[in-house]
Formats: C-alpha cells, sequence, structure tokens
C-alpha cells in the first residue's frame, strides 16, 4: 500500500528556489521513506507566498485526497507580513485539528530564523530573531496542543545557513536545492516517526 503524503503551506514546502521537482522537501522526504520501505505519494498543495490564513484552503484539499501524512512548513511570511504571533499559531493550530480529525499523522515545521537571510540588515538580525522566534513558540505550542508531530529546525538549522551562503537560492531568500537538502534532513526523523504512525493507524482500520 503507498501513503498519501501531502505538503502544505509557503514557497518553502512548495520548493521555490530549487534547481527542480526532485530537490523539494516533499520529494526528498518521500524519497528516503521509499529507502525505509514505506512506498509514499507525495502532493504539494502548499502556495508560494501562502500565511496561516491560506492553511485552511490547503488543508481542505489535503482532506479530499485524502492524505495521510501531512507536512506543514509555514511561518515565513507571517513573520514578513507583521500577522501577530497569536493569530498566525491560532491558524496553524486549526489545521492541525482539521487534518488530525480525518486520521491522518501531522508533521509541522514553524517559523525559520529570517534573521540569518542575507538580505536582512545587520543590526536589524537581532530584532528579526526575536520576532522569529516568539512565532516558533507559539506555534510549536499550538501544533502540539492539536496533536501534531513538531520538528523544529527552524531555529535549530539557523546556523548552516548563517555560515553558507550557497543554501540560499539566486534571490538570497528561498533555499537552494543544497539548503532544502539541510532542511529534509533535519526533518528525516520526525517524518518517518509519523509516517511509521500513520501506517499503523491504517493497519488497525
Amino acid at each position: 500500500m503507498t501513503l498519501s503524503f501531502a505538503v502544505l503551506g509557503d514557497s518553502i514546502a512548495f520548493g521555490q528556489g530549487s534547481s527542480g521537482p526532485a530537490h523539494t522537501v516533499g520529494a526528498r522526504l518521500a524519497a528516503d521513506l521509499q529507502e525505509q520501505g514505506i512506498a509514499a505519494e507525495v502532493r504539494i498543495f502548499a502556495v508560494p507566498g501562502a500565511r496561516s490564513t491560506a492553511l485552511a484552503a490547503q488543508v481542505r484539499r489535503a482532506r479530499e485526497w485524502p492524505a495521510q501524512l501531512v507536512l506543514i512548513i509555514v511561518g515565513a511570511n507571517d513573520l514578513t507580513g507583521f500577522v501577530p504571533p497569536g493569530q498566525a499559531a491560532a491558524q496553524l493550530g486549526d489545521a492541525v485539528r482539521d487534518l488530525r480529525a480525518a486520521g491522518a499523522e501531522v508533521v509541522v515545521a514553524p517559523a525559520p530564523d529570517l534573521s540569518v537571510v542575507p538580505w536582512v540588515p545587520p543590526q536589524m538580525r537581532a530584532m528579526v530573531q526575536a520576532g522569529s522566534r516568539t512565532l516558533h513558540e507559539a506555534q510549536s505550542r499550538a501544533a502540539l496542543a492539536a496533536g501534531a508531530h513538531v520538528a523544529g529546525i527552524g531555529m535549530t538549522s539557523a546556523a548552516g545557513f548563517a555560515g553558507d551562503p550557497g543554501l540560499f537560492s539566486a534571490d538570497r531568500f528561498h533555499p537552494s536545492s543544497a539548503g532544502y537538502a539541510v532542511i529534509a534532513h533535519a526533518l528525516t526523523p520526525t517524518v518517518r516517526a509519523a509516517a511509521a504512525e500513520a501506517l499503523d493507524r491504517r493497519a488497525a482500520r
């Protein structure tokens, strides 16, 4: 049996900046699951530029499929759009609850640390990092409360991006293919665990 694997969220979830579909986070994670003996069909419902308010429409599409495993990567555009952290976190929590109610296992990668983005002026980095952390923590709490697996890679992987400009694409904002490899590697343990639970859930039906 093939596990239906949906990816929701923003441009990072979509793969903007990668050199091709095979280099996106979703494709890399599906390939890893295949190597673990778990057949997975990945579909990308993420939309570049999406904020957390857009998750509701993406969730409806994922449920109609229906998805059994879902990855949500969201938060960067909430940060750049100055969306209140509580509002963005609540919208994420609602999305997770809707997916869980439909029987899906959900992995959430909360807001990244935007202070490492090359075009952020040095004098602004401390403020941007603080804002990123506030949203990251609010999203993590909301996602956990709603029943998601949370992979806190947004802050912990920031050092790698800060030290290697090659992890960014030409626009100096989105990850490059190498950057997406770093993100996928960081997500792998959590996605594997969620996939195993999704398979257990399906077997129990």
